[in-house]
């Protein structure tokens, strides 16, 4: 059965912050319904109510007509609504299989039934279009693969209605055409879907209805093909979406290389690869996953085994064992991962931000209320919207994260950042503050890389872009040459 979903006069508070205010909408049967706004809308937490991870401070969630208290998850899960996080769920030491099962194990008599549930592993994994075996410990995939473990674990649940948040961030344009079949199938099967995404083209191509939040409220909601997507950009942020991308300074010219690295090879990832990064300028890096971006940035900072013929920084030579060794020298990196590798999200906002710069504030006592004072400025420079200073990186949304990600890694004064999917996850109001961002750095005379899956990002930011494939870097594109034709066809090999 289709389950059609009403929100009436929603409230949510925690502690004395209200973040949702007498939220009223419904939600059709066997529909896919985009849900937009910026990150601190409200959506996950509305989300989170439907599917049994919160609970509603006053109001109603009624299914079917019927008004629902889920005591957690799995009640919710049992009348069909799971959830798909944006940040994992998994756990790394088990296999697929046990992960896909995990709180939901079959079992004949008293034992666990391995063999029906790595059969049934594989059914859903093949419905995903993921090719690997479910006795796969997760912890040797890859960030891509671990989001389609996820969806194949809502699928195992027989969910009626669908929520992802975010699925398509880490997926390749294959595996991104893939999920739209495999959303038209499940439509067509009478499961009803919620799409949150910041992808306004994928919003437009696969919803029927748009409802878009803002600070807490319900905003509007349309039938997809009635309103444009700067329409849809406009509502989010409450104004008229300007400009996403700052206007693009000339690049350096005659300027010696900040950055030189030539003969990089990380085994198993990436062979020979040669750039140089000059002052003032964003340098782009752009391939499918899997191509080895990624991990020829840990390789070039000591995370992984690497071989390299020349490291200059500067104008003189470079060897750094560790990421510690480069943020001395003046390059930081900002992982992909922000909650696994970017943040500390258990710890204090203020420990988080400093972290990077410990020696500025111990003479040799820590100072707290030098820390703090940096909070304070951070906060205001970068726009960071948190309730209170003494909050958990983990009570902020997914671009308050991200904005505290940077002000970290920016906070000992680089010469060189390197920024792993800058926005990933990041709604379209945050995207141009951290835009405007990385013009910013790069005007003050820094070197900026930008490692991005979104090819327009690159395109709007960059001064030229190195397109890498299979591990190799197979080009070098200049500025009057960025198109995303150009950059498909050089990341998939048909040029």
């Amino acid at each position: 059965m289709s389950l059609a979903i009403e929100f009436r006069d929603v409230v949510k508070a925690f502690g004395p912050v209200r973040v949702l205010h007498g939220v009223s909408f419904a939600l059709p049967p066997g529909r896919v319904i985009g849900l937009l706004g910026e990150n601190g809308a409200g959506k996950s937490t509305l989300m989170k109510i439907l599917s049994g991870y919160e609970s509603v401070t006053s109001g109603e969630v009624l299914v079917n007509g019927e008004a629902v208290h889920f005591a957690g998850s799995r009640e919710a899960e049992a009348r069909g609504i799971v959830l798909i996080h944006q940040e994992f769920n998994l756990a790394e030491d088990l296999t697929v299989a046990q992960n896909i099962f995990l709180g939901h194990e079959k079992k004949r008599g008293w034992l666990l039934d391995d063999a029906a549930m790595n059969r049934e592993s594989a059914r859903v994994l093949e419905q995903v279009g993921l090719r690997v075996a479910p006795e796969t410990p997760v912890r040797q995939l890859i960030v891509a693969e671990k989001q389609l473990v996820e969806i194949a674990k809502a699928l195992a649940r027989k969910a009626r209605l669908l929520i992802m948040d975010e699925p398509t961030a880490t997926l390749t344009p294959g595996e991104t055409e893939r999920l739209f079949a495999l959303i038209a199938q499940l439509k067509a099967d009478g499961v009803s879907l919620l799409y949150i995404s910041h992808k306004l083209d994928e919003v437009e191509r696969i919803t029927d209805e748009v409802v878009v939040m803002r600070d807490g409220r319900f905003v509007a909601r349309s039938a997809t093909r009635d309103v444009t997507r700067h329409q849809m950009a406009s509502l989010m942020v409450g104004r008229e979406a300007s400009d996403l991308y700052p206007p693009k300074a000339p690049p350096p010219a005659d300027v010696p290389p900040r950055l030189s690295v030539r003969g990089l090879t990380v085994p198993g990832w990436a062979r020979d690869v040669s750039f140089d990064v000059r002052p003032g300028e964003i340098l782009g890096f752009a391939g499918l996953v899997g191509a080895g971006r990624t991990e020829l940035f840990e390789g070039l900072l000591g995370l992984r085994p690497h071989a390299v013929e020349r490291v200059e920084f500067d104008g003189r030579r470079a060897h750094w064992r560790n990421p510690r060794d480069a943020a001395e020298d003046g390059l930081t990196y900002l992982s992909e991962d922000r909650k696994g590798k970017g943040l500390h999200v258990h710890f204090g906002l203020r420990e988080n931000l400093t972290m990077m710069a410990l020696s500025r504030y111990a003479t040799p006592w820590l100072r707290p209320e030098a820390e703090r004072q940096a909070l304070e400025d951070a906060v205001k420079r970068f726009g960071i919207r948190t309730g209170s200073l003494d909050n958990r990186a983990s009570a902020l949304s997914g671009g308050n994260q991200q904005k505290l990600a940077l002000a970290k890694v920016l906070h000992p004064d680089p010469k060189v950042v390197v920024l792993d999917e800058p926005t990933r996850g990041v709604d379209v109001g945050a995207k141009r503050d951290i835009y405007f961002l990385i013009e910013a750095l790069a005007r003050e005379g820094r070197a900026v890389i930008v490692i991005s899956s979104e090819l327009m990002e690159l395109i709007g930011l960059c001064h030229r872009v190195a397109v890498m494939r299979g591990g190799q870097l197979r080009t070098t594109l200049e500025a009057n040459q960025l198109t995303e034709e150009e950059l498909i066809a050089h990341a998939t090999g048909t040029h």
